[in-house]
C-alpha cells in the first residue's frame, strides 16, 4: 500500500499484517480521490475506521490541512503512528484510539467540523449508518461536507441511509466487491 499522489506520492505505508482489516486498494483509492480532488485543498478530514490511516494520509498528501485518524485497535494505532512519522505529518495528523461512538462524542465536545469523512467500518456491521447519524446529530459536518462510505453491501447500506432521510446520495461507484457511496447531509 502506498500514497498515490501529492507531496508524498509513491511512499509505501505500513499495513496491518494478518489483521481482520482490509486496506482500501490502490485501484479504489485512485478514483475515490479523483472524485474528491477539488474538495481536498485546505480540508479537515476525519478517517473514522482508519486502520493504517491510509485514507487520511492520502488526503494530507493531496492538500488537506488536517486529518483525524481514529481506530479502536492498538495494533492499528501503532501502524498509524509509524505512517504519520514516516511522512513527517505529526502537525497535520491527530490519532485517536477510541471506538467510533466515543471518538464522535469527543469531537462533538471539541466542536470540530469536517469537510470530508471517510467511513470504512467492518463490512458486516451497521456502524456506517450509526456513525453517519451521529455525525449529523453532533453537527460534525461543515455546510457542504461529504461522507464517503466504503462497503461490500451497497444496496443494504444505501437502503438504510435513504430510510433515515438525513442524507442525499450524490454518487455511487463499484470496484469489484467494493462499493463507494458519496453523500451529503440533506438541507
Amino acid at each position: 500500500m502506498r500514497i498515490i499522489s501529492g507531496k508524498h506520492k509513491g511512499t509505501k505505508l505500513y499495513t496491518l499484517e494478518g489483521e481482520a482489516t482490509r486496506p482500501t486498494l490502490d485501484r479504489v483509492k485512485e478514483p475515490l480521490f479523483s472524485i474528491l480532488n477539488f474538495d481536498l485543498p485546505k480540508a479537515a478530514v476525519l478517517d473514522l475506521f482508519a486502520g493504517s490511516g491510509a485514507l487520511g494520509l492520502e488526503a494530507i498528501s493531496r492538500g488537506a490541512d488536517e486529518a483525524v485518524l481514529c481506530d479502536n485497535s492498538t495494533k492499528a494505532i501503532h501502524i498509524m503512528e509509524q505512517n504519520v512519522d514516516k511522512l513527517q505529518e505529526r502537525l497535520k495528523s491527530r490519532i485517536l484510539q477510541k471506538d467510533f461512538q466515543a471518538a464522535l462524542e469527543l469531537l462533538k465536545q471539541e466542536e470540530k467540523k469536517f469537510d470530508i469523512v471517510f467511513l470504512d467500518p467492518p463490512y458486516k456491521t451497521d456502524f456506517a449508518l450509526k456513525a453517519s447519524k451521529l455525525i449529523v446529530q453532533y453537527h460534525l459536518l461543515k455546510k457542504e461536507g461529504i461522507i464517503v462510505i466504503e462497503t461490500d453491501r451497497k444496496e443494504e447500506v444505501k437502503t438504510s441511509i435513504e430510510a433515515c432521510n438525513l442524507f442525499e446520495i450524490y454518487d455511487e461507484r463499484k470496484y469489484g466487491r467494493v462499493k463507494l457511496i458519496f453523500m451529503k447531509q440533506k438541507k
